[in-house]
């Protein structure tokens, strides 16, 4: 009789079984205890932000103005987006204060750390929670927030007939320069090129004025009432203007007027106006670095340190949420529990205190005392500084 060969056996796996196995049974009970607080916090943050930041403003305009309920909802649906980013590191505090207070307050971390467990053990659930959420908003803060801060701007400018194109209409400024060789050797960045419009219309720039260094001994001031940008020929086309040589001892050596004209000038101008007037908090960071590029070849050194600093802040703004996890954590593991009134209470003392620092580092960076760089990340260094120390305190 021949045997029927049995079937393999089936294993039933779940699904991120690869991390169950990871985690310890400590660290999944900490980390549930951290998920309930952190989602009240989340919420409540946002709330509050919501209220303070674009509540009261919106209700206030839509009496002034007659603004209909739904597109006010619509408005504050929009805008909330930038407040739930800022409340997450808020709620990493808060859960970390409350779920490592109530832990300390039972004594199940004495008895942890009766049993051998080190501080640094205990904290590392939120510090891998924390890395995660920064995760998370960084891609929220790139991929939703300034999309959705954009389009409440324009819903809302276009209901208080506030309307602005989606371009530079007016007073555009481009300064183009050249790298010299100087007789000791060394090069130098100059001014080649100076580029005025007075109006531009999505198409076209109006009232124009270019002054032209870039021939040794020999300038030229063209003036025209239009021009456009010509694709085909890489060049821009002047229209009903004159163009002034001068020479270097400041005398006219030719006036020449026509109808079209067409020079050799960057495309530049016309990409800075078509840029827009969009505040830095509706641009990604891709954005941003776009507009930089185009800002470092006008040589706006002013504009230039001013957006590297936005750069490095939205960079570093995430992490955010590991200093806060670890600050929350650090002072949750006192033997004195606390509820959640004192708990929030801290939270917003500690949060004020970093958002105070934040403000001090941006006025820093962008007066030049500081470096972009170093004012982007003073704070979540300083920060990092201060949650390390704590945890070396309460380690003893």
């Amino acid at each position: 009789m021949s045997s029927v060969p049995s079937k393999p056996e089936q294993r039933n796996v779940q699904p991120f079984s690869w991390l169950a196995s990871v985690l310890s049974m400590m660290d999944r009970y900490i980390t549930q205890e951290l998920l309930m607080p952190l989602l009240f916090g989340i919420g409540a943050f946002s709330m509050l932000g919501v209220t303070i930041g674009a509540v009261f403003d919106l209700i206030r305009q839509a009496t002034e103005f007659g603004l209909p309920f739904s597109l006010v909802l619509q408005i504050l649906l929009l805008k909330t987006p930038e407040f739930i980013a800022f409340a997450i590191p808020m709620a990493i505090l808060f859960a970390c204060l409350m779920t490592y207070s109530r832990l300390s307050g039972d004594s199940e971390l004495i008895a942890l750390r009766s049993s051998g467990v080190s501080i640094y053990r205990l904290v590392l659930p939120v510090v891998m929670l924390s890395l995660l959420l920064a995760v998370i908003t960084f891609g929220f803060n790139e991929a939703v927030v300034p999309a959705a801060n954009y389009q409440s701007e324009v819903l809302l400018n276009q209901a208080l007939k506030r309307n602005k194109p989606d371009f530079r209409d007016r007073d555009i400024v481009y300064q183009e320069f050249q790298s010299v060789k100087q007789p000791d050797g060394d090069r130098d960045k100059v001014l080649a090129r100076l580029f005025y419009a007075k109006q531009f219309d999505g198409e076209r720039m109006k009232g124009l004025t270019v002054l032209d260094f870039s021939q040794q001994g020999l300038s030229q001031i063209v003036a025209a009432e239009t021009a456009a940008w010509n694709p085909g020929e890489n060049a821009w086309d002047f229209f009903n203007g004159q163009i002034y040589v001068v020479a270097a001892d400041g005398s006219y050596r030719n006036i020449i007027k026509f109808e079209q004209q067409q020079l050799q000038i960057p495309r530049a101008p016309l990409d800075l106006a078509k840029k827009g007037r969009r505040d830095f908090r509706e641009m990604s960071i891709l954005e941003l670095q776009d507009y930089l590029n185009l800002v470092q070849q006008g040589g706006d050194r002013q504009e230039v340190n001013k957006t590297n600093l936005r750069i490095q802040q939205k960079i570093a703004f995430p992490f955010v949420c590991v200093v806060f996890g670890l600050i929350g954590a650090t002072i949750g593991t006192r033997p004195k529990r606390t509820g959640k009134g004192t708990s929030f209470a801290i939270s917003l003392l500690v949060i004020f205190a970093y958002y105070v620092l934040i403000i001090l580092c941006d006025y820093l960076g962008r007066f030049e005392i500081l470096t972009p760089l170093l004012a982007g990340w003073a704070p979540t260094l300083f920060g990092l500084a201060v949650a390390g120390l704590l945890l070396v305190r309460a380690s003893r």
